[in-house]
């Protein structure tokens, strides 16, 4: 599948992906691509995020490829039952770990625990082995879970610009690997 093949739905995790994110640098660069806007960013709601993905996914006029970031790999994985055979592909990076604790905010828990249902669709995970706000064995486990093939980050912590990811060259290679693989 090429780019111009595809619609590209750029989901961000809580907080948005800011101007530096590769999220936000791949979304310039990618014709087809676009961001799903959440009402409120930094105090989520389950429900108003997967019915905004579920909306994207169903103004689309071409496959989907979903392209999701911490949070919002939570959101699509809840929110993929409800898309039907519309979804290529999922290329998604750094799940965090969502199992309840005093330390996770309850608004955040509430986007656990993750469903573990296999995915319908093909998908590749990215994981870090010291990202702060998951291990990698909790993404290995819930990674198998789905079905998806789990790429293994090294130590690169969120995958995110705090992390040294702003224009990030070997998640877009990936990607692009990935998106070469994907029916159109």
């Amino acid at each position: 599948m090429k780019v111009s093949e595809a619609d590209i739905l750029i989901i961000p995790g809580h907080g948005n992906s800011g101007p530096q994110h590769w999220q936000t640098r791949w979304q310039e660069k990618l014709s087809t691509a676009r961001r799903v806007e959440q009402a409120e960013w930094m105090t989520p709601v389950l429900g108003d995020w997967t019915s905004r993905i579920i909306e994207a996914v169903e103004a689309a006029t071409k496959p989907v490829v979903l392209v999701a970031h911490s949070l919002g790999v939570a959101a699509v994985v809840h929110a993929a039952p409800q898309f039907g055979q519309r979804i290529a592909g999922a290329f998604l990076a750094a799940p965090p770990d969502l199992t309840p604790s005093d330390l996770l905010p309850q608004e955040l828990a509430a986007f656990g625990p993750y469903p573990r249902d296999p995915l319908p669709f093909p998908s590749i995970t990215i994981a870090s082995r010291s990202d702060p706000f998951g291990t990698y064995e909790h993404a290995e486990d819930i990674t198998n879970a789905w079905g998806s093939l789990l790429i293994d980050a090294g130590d690169s912590g969120h995958l995110n610009t705090a992390s040294g990811h702003g224009p990030w060259p070997e998640g877009s290679m990936v990607f692009a690997q990935f998106l070469s693989r994907l029916q159109a």
